[in-house]
């Protein structure tokens, strides 16, 4: 298996499945993140924008949740440039 192959595989593995709507909360969050803002002003931003996909964060989940949406930050990224290659 080609290694673009084999990381599109495990991203999907990471990621997992998502609703059109948590795509979105996603996208929201990473966008402020990119801005510089820290993982729970993305996440209150992200609240205010899209309430039914809401995430709570509390000392407990913050670490796991800044991990997965620095993952998605650094994909996201990835998918970018792969996008301008095939310009």
């Amino acid at each position: 298996m080609d290694p673009l192959k084999q990381y599109l595989t495990r991203a999907n593995e990471i990621i997992g499945e998502r609703t059109p709507g948590e795509e979105k909360y996603d996208r929201e969050v990473v966008r402020w993140m990119r801005r510089g803002k820290s993982i729970r002003k993305a996440i209150t931003k992200a609240n205010e924008k899209y309430p039914t996909e809401a995430l709570q964060i509390d000392n407990d989940n913050l670490a796991d949740v800044q991990a997965h949406y620095e993952y998605l930050t650094e994909h996201a990224g990835i998918i970018e440039k792969l996008d301008a290659l095939k310009k």
